[in-house]
């Protein structure tokens, strides 16, 4: 693979239907690859030492673009060959899948590195929002606007 070459982005989106890491896993197949890292994350029992009863997730209109461009901002980094990354929204369930991405690369460690900063900055930076209701009945946005 060229080293100037930019990665392509195979897929950023946000859905209201169960995701699938075989589908993400997919796209960022290629023989140009000798690496894919994925990352899955699951809706959990618990955060801040307390139980979790329901959990939901919201978006601004503008999330699909968001998602994209920091795909697009990966898939740029040297030895990339695709990316993908797509996050749920609506109610989930104990277990679901929140978010899956995914990076392939020509070695291990660009797919870790860019699989990781994919995740972290769509967290940190598409406005997307979780809604926690708690067992005690108390709730939490995360990443609400204030």
């Amino acid at each position: 693979m060229d080293p100037q070459e930019l990665g392509v982005v195979a897929l950023a989106d946000v859905r209201d239907h169960a995701l699938s890491v075989d589908e993400v896993l997919d796209a960022v197949r290629d023989p140009r690859a000798g690496a894919v890292a994925v990352f899955v994350g699951a809706v959990r029992d618990h955060d801040h030492g307390a139980a979790v009863r329901a959990l939901a997730y919201s978006a601004h209109p503008s999330a699909i673009e968001a998602a994209g461009a920091v795909a697009q901002r990966w898939a740029g980094t040297p030895g990339v060959v695709r990316v993908a990354v797509v996050h749920r929204l609506g109610p989930l369930e104990i277990g679901d899948l929140a978010i899956v991405a995914a990076a392939s690369a020509a070695h291990r460690a660009q797919a870790f590195e860019v699989c990781r900063g994919l995740v972290d900055d769509v967290k940190a930076t598409v406005p997307i929002w979780k809604h926690q209701v708690f067992a005690d009945g108390t709730e939490e946005w995360v990443g609400a606007p204030q």
